[in-house]
């Protein structure tokens, strides 16, 4: 063999073991999707039954949602604070 054909050779190994690896990563990727996508149609199947609680229930994730809301925009005014300092 000249030295030229085994260049060619070992390019076009690396080329199939790079594009095997590329198929792999992305077979990966799609099967992931897939897995996602079925636990979130198991979990939206379940909603309708979480958000029929009681009135409390809601009166307190009510509180909670704006005492959370209320600690984001305390965390963001100081975030930008930090960002932008005084002059």
């Amino acid at each position: 063999m000249t030295q030229n054909t085994v260049e060619i050779l070992m390019s076009m190994l690396f080329a199939a073991a790079f594009a095997y690896m590329i198929g792999w990563i992305s077979g990966e990727q799609v099967s992931r999707r897939k897995s996602a996508e079925e636990q979130l149609a198991e979990l939206s199947n379940y909603l309708p039954r979480i958000w029929s609680g009681t009135r409390a229930q809601q009166l307190e994730l009510k509180q909670m949602r704006s005492i959370l809301n209320d600690a984001h925009k305390h965390i963001v005014a100081v975030s930008k604070g930090l960002k932008n300092p005084a002059r």
